[in-house]
Order: C-alpha cells, then sequence, then structure tokens
C-alpha cells in the first residue's frame, strides 16, 4: 500500500464526510465540493493551514500524537478510524506495524487441540475464528452449520467472507442486508491493510475482487475503516429461515491478527429456537462442520 496515498485519500475522504453545520460551521453559498474546506478542518484540528495541507498530501510522518488526536476529533472520527490514522503515522515515520515478507504466503494458522476442544465445547452458541482478511478458519459444529453454504461455495481454502460477499449470488439471500454487510466487511479489510501494508495475499485478495466486482472498487475507494466488536447480524439460512443473532468478537491472546466471534441469541428467544433448530439440522445433515476446518492448502493464507 502506498502510504502517502493513503494517507491522502483517507484524510480526504473523513472530510468531505463532515458537514459544516455538525461542526458549527457556517455553510454559506460558496461551497462546491461536500465536507469541510482544509482552513476549516486544520482550525478545528488546532493547526495552521499550511501544516494541514501537508498532513493530507501524505506527509503525516512526524506528526504527533496530540496533532493526530487533533485530526480525528476535527474529522469526527470513530475508534477505528483513530486507530487507523495513527497507524498511517506510524508507517510513515518508519515505525513498522508489520514485518516485509516479500512474495512468501504467510503459513495457514491452524487451531491447536485445546481450541478445537474449546470450540467443541460451544454447543449452544456458533463459533467462528478468522482473520483480519476475512478468512474463515475455523468453526464448531453450529458454527459450520450457520455458514454452509460460506464453506461450501468455496473455491479457495480457507473459504474467505469477501470473496463470497462479492462473488457467489447466494451471498444476498443470506444476508438480509447485504448492502451493510459488504460494507462492513471491506471497511474490515482497509483496517486490515493498515495493520499489515506488505501481506501479499491481502493485495492479491483486494486486487481480485476489484477487478471482479464494481462494488467492491466503489466501496473500497472510499477508505472506510472498522472494527470487529460486538452487534447484532441477520441471516436467512437455507434450511431454518431467518435468524438474527447477537455477536461477539474476542482476540485471541498471542494470536496475531486471529479472532473468535460467537453468535449467539437470548435464550428461550425464537433465534435461540432457530439455532437449536440449526443444531439439529447440523446433526443429521452431512456438511463441513468440523471445528478444524480441514484446510486444502498450506499456503493459501
Amino acid at each position: 500500500m502506498d502510504n502517502r496515498s493513503e494517507v491522502r485519500d483517507f484524510l480526504m475522504s473523513r472530510r468531505a464526510r463532515v458537514e459544516p453545520e455538525d461542526v458549527g460551521v457556517a455553510r454559506g453559498t460558496d461551497r462546491r465540493v461536500p465536507g469541510l474546506r482544509r482552513g476549516e478542518a486544520a482550525a478545528l484540528a488546532g493547526v495552521s493551514v499550511e501544516y494541514y495541507a501537508r498532513l493530507e498530501r501524505g506527509a503525516i510522518g512526524g506528526a504527533s500524537d496530540a496533532v493526530l488526536d487533533g485530526l480525528a476529533k476535527a474529522l469526527q472520527m470513530d475508534d477505528a478510524e483513530k486507530e487507523y490514522l495513527h497507524r498511517l503515522a506510524q508507517q510513515a515515520g518508519g515505525i513498522k506495524t508489520a514485518t516485509p515478507r516479500g512474495d512468501k504466503p504467510t503459513p495457514v494458522w491452524r487451531p491447536s487441540p485445546s481450541i478445537r476442544w474449546f470450540l467443541d465445547s460451544m454447543e449452544s452458541a456458533a463459533a467462528l475464528i478468522g482473520n483480519g482478511r476475512t478468512d474463515l478458519l475455523a468453526w464448531n459444529p453450529l458454527g459450520g452449520a450457520l455458514m454452509d453454504e460460506v464453506i461450501n461455495t468455496a473455491t479457495t481454502s480457507p473459504p474467505n467472507f469477501a470473496r463470497f460477499i462479492f462473488l457467489e449470488p447466494v451471498a444476498r439471500r443470506f444476508y438480509p442486508e447485504w448492502d451493510a454487510i459488504a460494507g462492513i466487511n471491506v471497511a474490515q479489510l482497509r483496517t486490515e491493510a493498515g495493520r499489515d501494508p506488505h501481506s501479499k495475499q491481502l493485495h492479491d485478495l483486494v486486487g481480485e475482487l476489484s477487478t471482479r466486482s464494481d462494488h467492491f472498487r466503489t466501496l473500497w475507494g472510499r477508505h472506510d475503516v472498522w472494527e470487529h466488536q460486538s452487534g447484532v447480524k441477520r441471516f436467512r439460512h437455507h434450511a431454518v429461515g431467518d435468524l438474527t443473532l447477537h455477536f461477539n468478537g474476542l482476540d485471541l491472546v498471542g494470536q496475531s491478527a486471529v479472532q473468535l466471534t460467537v453468535l449467539t441469541a437470548e435464550p428461550g428467544s425464537p433465534d435461540h429456537q432457530a439455532l437449536q433448530l440449526l443444531g439439529n439440522w447440523a446433526s443429521t445433515e452431512r456438511h463441513p462442520a468440523d471445528s478444524s476446518a480441514v484446510l486444502k492448502s498450506e499456503s493459501s493464507a
């Protein structure tokens, strides 16, 4: 990832998003572009217009934490965007956020036996393990049943949510709120690009999806970022119908960029009953609900 161009595009996109009225600035009648003017953003951030212009041109290396925090506040960044901005500044200043690996692929992450035991012990929740590239690396039986179509339509190993969302027509039925899910997925990939800008696998994935999906290319150009933490997701499963599940993303200590996601429903609710029905279906149907997520290739992380 070109750091200077990424800084420029990210800051310009954040500035264009802020409406003058949102920060107490009079709109006036002579605005030709959306969002704040550079001078307005600079004033809100507490820096000179000249310095702000230099930052927005990509010269962000050496900017202090106070300046970066001021930019984030002025441009109304959320926590994920603020962290992303700090990472871009670290990279511009020569501070490595990940080790360059050239063309050598990262080995596929595999769950240890104890993690597999842990996954399989979760009988009333769908459990999934993934990485920043939205690869699905491991799952428990209920998680495998929930993601049955993601797994079975995969043309690569491990299965990848981005490829499923943008390249598989069935994804638009599986995700009733497809537009929101698509935006979140691309924002996750953009966040991962800030964390590990040298990842060949990520560059290849983004290149493939940009070539094959106009919608992905448009969303990638927005420069949105997003941290997978908690919330609600809705699914329309081919076997049990609609489910609304609460999810929590839990980092696995000592496992870089690998996260466990647990999807649950309130006990006694219709969604909890649907999860139980999904579990019954998983026990009677043959599909890849193996917690070890048997991977076909060691080099296609």
